[in-house]
């Protein structure tokens, strides 16, 4: 690869980089408010089947982006955004709890009742998210690796949705049990919130790997990439 094409991939590196780390931080963010997203009321153990929070809508994008740099860029490129991506949910952290605790004004168009409620649970959230995501994020790269090793580079819809279902599996139960414990959801809503989540997380797996296919292809043409050939630094 020459340097012009070495400049250019450590350029989109970047910004895949940058996409990932404000999907994730946005999703600890709004976790707070959820949505009904089924056009049909079924219900399961006494919680609406498709009622998810709205932080899962930015969050499979981080999946897809750590599959499409550990296709491109390797393992350890791959690891490398999700160590950034756990730094800046922490920072994000310490910015919420430091806000809180800073007085408003009276003419203050956010009271301070008024940012607790919406970030008060925020920093147990992220505590939460972020310890789910430790387990899913790296499980998510070494069985994408797996199968990609074991496949010799070909079948990129199996390694996509079979990483992608274990770790989401794993995030969704993870982050619902610590919820759950600390008191910020109610534990009857647990099994439904599991099997809602993991169904989303599932549609949302199968519907990007078309995405992938397509970014995979892009990549390979513009730096001339054979089947599972990574840019190497």
């Amino acid at each position: 690869m020459n340097q012009k094409d070495k400049i250019l991939a450590n350029r989109i590196y970047l910004i895949l980089a940058a996409l990932f780390i404000a999907s994730l931080v946005t999703s600890n963010l709004i976790f707070q408010k959820f949505f009904y997203w089924y056009p049909f009321d079924i219900e399961i153990f006494d919680t609406k089947l498709f009622e998810v929070s709205v932080g899962l809508l930015p969050y499979p994008i981080t999946f897809l982006i750590t599959d499409v740099l550990s296709e491109i860029y390797g393992k350890r490129k791959a690891n490398e955004v999700v160590i950034a991506g756990i730094f800046a949910s922490f920072f994000s952290l310490l910015i919420i709890y430091v806000s809180k605790e800073v007085p408003a004004t009276t003419w203050s168009p956010v009271n301070d009742g008024l940012f607790v409620n919406v970030f008060g649970a925020a920093p147990l959230a992220v505590l939460a998210s972020m310890m789910a995501y430790l387990f899913a994020q790296f499980i998510d790269i070494r069985v994408y690796h797996f199968w990609k090793n074991f496949t010799k580079g070909k079948h990129l819809w199996l390694r996509n949705n079979f990483s992608t279902f274990s770790s989401q599996i794993i995030d969704t139960l993870t982050v619902l049990l610590l919820l759950c414990s600390f008191g910020i959801i109610d534990w009857k809503n647990f099994l439904g919130l599991l099997i809602s989540g993991v169904l989303f997380k599932m549609m949302i797996a199968a519907l990007d790997t078309p995405i992938l296919y397509i970014v995979v292809f892009a990549f390979r043409k513009r730096f001339n990439l054979k089947a599972g050939e990574e840019i190497l630094d």
